[in-house]
């Protein structure tokens, strides 16, 4: 049986970057089951505790949870949103806290981020690679991509670099 790997982008963009790289990553994964989510599918009011105890936790932070545990590992593309994560992502985030502390599940993950510019999206990354295992990620590696639209072949859906595909092979192979 093979190992299922949960892929998304921390994106609720259409034309989401990072959704690119993490679709591409996802098909450089072999023997492996993958599924895929888009966050938009789990757009729910802004957390506000008053809200939390009037109405509850909605349930697609429940749904979000499931599909997490549905999981033997997590390939999440992360994008920035002046230096962290978009509202919506963290929106979700916090609604699953409410949930449990423990979002990740003890899942083996590893994140991915770009943008495009010089800076690959590198500060949402260490954000996020700092707190995955507080929020209970067994973080395996990171790995971010500057300058997408020069090294991203967008109508092919893939990288222009060989070192590029390289080094993020490496950092899959950890997954």
């Amino acid at each position: 049986m093979s190992r299922k790997v949960l892929a998304f982008a921390a994106s609720n963009s259409s034309v989401s970057i990072n959704r690119q790289l993490v679709t591409y990553a996802a098909s450089l994964l072999d023997d492996v089951e993958i599924e895929t989510l888009d966050v938009h599918d789990f757009e729910m009011p802004l957390y506000r505790h008053d809200r939390e105890e009037a109405d509850g936790i909605p349930q697609l932070a429940h749904d979000f949870r499931d599909r997490i545990a549905g999981a033997d590992a997590l390939l999440i593309g992360l994008a920035e949103h002046n230096g962290y994560y978009p509202a919506a992502f963290k929106n979700l985030f916090d609604w699953c806290t409410r949930i449990d502390r423990d979002v990740w599940q003890g899942k083996p993950m590893v994140l991915l981020a770009t943008s495009g510019g010089p800076g690959g999206a590198g500060r949402v990354l260490e954000v996020a690679a700092t707190a995955a295992p507080i929020f209970g990620g067994d973080l395996r590696g990171t790995w971010s991509l500057p300058q997408f639209y020069d090294a991203f072949d967008m109508a092919a859906g893939k990288l222009h670099n060989a070192e590029h595909v390289a080094a993020l092979k490496d950092v899959l192979a950890k997954l």
